[in-house]
C-alpha cells in the first residue's frame, strides 16, 4: 500500500464489487444514508456490480436501514463476525461462552474506574445491562434489536462480538485495559468511543475475501471505503482502497487512494468516477 495515498484512479477500472463502511464513510454528517445512493444502487445492479455494506453495526440495523434494497444485498455486519445475504446467514464466528463470561466480569470490574457500557452482540440480538439514558442512546444508534437484561451472564444467544462504549476515549482508555486479551482475541478500536472484542482472524477483510471467492471477484475488481481502524483489513482486501478525507492516519497509510469526506458525499463521488459517469 501507499503511505501517501492520494487522488482517484486515472485509468478505467473493471469494477465488480463495492464494500463500504457506514459511520464516517457512507453515512452523511447527520448519520443518514445519502439520498443519492438509492439511484446509484440501481445503476450498480444494472452493471452487475455487487454492493456490500461492511460495518461494526448489527445485521438487523443494516437490514432496517437498507429496506427493500437490501433483499439480495450481502451485509458484512459486526465487523465481519456475521455475514448475511438479505436475511439469510452466510457465515458467523461465535465466541466461547467461558470467554464471554470472563470478559464481562473483567469489564464490570473495569467499570469502577472507567465510564463504560458493555454490549453483548449475539446472532439474534444485542444485550445490555447498563440502563441510563446516555448509554442507551449510544447503543440504540447501532443496534436495532437491543434488549436490556438484568444479567449479561444469563444471556442465551450465540455471542459473536463484545462491544464496549467508552464515554472518554476508547483508543487511550479502554483498549489498553484490554491488552491482556490480545494473545488470544482481537481488540479492535472501531470508533472514538467504541472498542470491540472478537475471535482472532475475524474482521471485515476476511469477510470481504470470502465474498470475493463466492462471487468470483478479484481484489483488482473490488473497491473498499473506510475511515477507522476496524477498516484496515477491509482496505487491504481491495486494490481500489479508499480512505475518507477525515480517516485515521493509520488507515490513510494503508490505502491507495483518498475519497472526499462523508459530509461531502465522498463515496458517491468516487463511485460516479469509477463508473465513468
Amino acid at each position: 500500500m501507499n503511505s501517501a495515498a492520494s487522488g482517484l484512479p486515472t485509468q478505467p477500472v473493471d469494477l465488480r464489487l463495492v464494500a463500504v463502511d457506514m459511520d464516517g464513510t457512507l453515512l452523511d454528517g447527520d448519520g443518514r444514508i445519502p439520498e443519492g445512493l438509492w439511484p446509484l444502487l440501481e445503476r450498480l445492479r444494472e452493471r452487475g456490480i455487487a454492493f456490500a455494506p461492511a460495518s461494526g453495526r448489527q445485521h438487523a440495523t443494516l437490514r432496517r436501514d437498507f429496506g427493500a434494497a437490501g433483499d439480495d444485498m450481502v451485509f458484512i455486519a459486526e465487523n465481519g463476525t456475521f455475514v448475511a445475504r438479505g436475511d439469510e446467514e452466510v457465515s458467523s464466528d461465535v465466541l466461547a461462552n467461558d470467554v464471554v463470561h470472563d470478559i464481562v466480569r473483567r469489564l464490570r470490574a473495569l467499570d469502577e474506574s472507567h465510564d463504560i457500557g458493555i454490549v453483548l452482540c449475539g446472532k439474534r440480538g444485542a444485550y445490555i445491562e447498563r440502563q441510563d439514558d446516555a448509554f442507551r442512546a449510544e447503543a440504540d444508534r447501532y443496534y436495532a434489536r437491543l434488549d436490556t437484561v438484568a444479567d449479561l451472564l444469563a444471556v442465551d444467544d450465540d455471542i459473536i462480538k463484545i462491544a464496549v462504549f467508552d464515554f472518554h476515549d476508547a483508543e487511550t482508555s479502554t483498549a489498553p485495559a484490554l491488552a491482556w486479551l490480545r494473545p488470544t482475541h482481537q481488540v479492535v478500536i472501531s470508533g472514538k468511543h467504541w472498542v470491540d472484542v472478537m475471535n482472532l482472524g475475524v474482521n471485515k477483510g476476511t469477510a470481504l475475501r470470502r465474498l470475493q471467492e463466492l462471487l468470483g471477484v478479484t481484489p483488482a475488481q473490488t473497491a473498499a471505503f473506510g475511515d477507522y481502524l476496524n477498516d484496515l483489513e477491509l482496505l487491504d482486501a481491495a486494490e481500489l482502497s479508499f480512505a475518507m478525507a477525515d480517516a485515521h492516519p493509520d488507515l490513510v497509510a494503508r490505502s491507495r487512494f483518498r475519497a472526499p469526506s462523508n459530509r461531502d458525499g465522498g463515496v458517491l463521488t468516487v463511485l460516479e468516477h469509477l463508473l465513468g459517469e
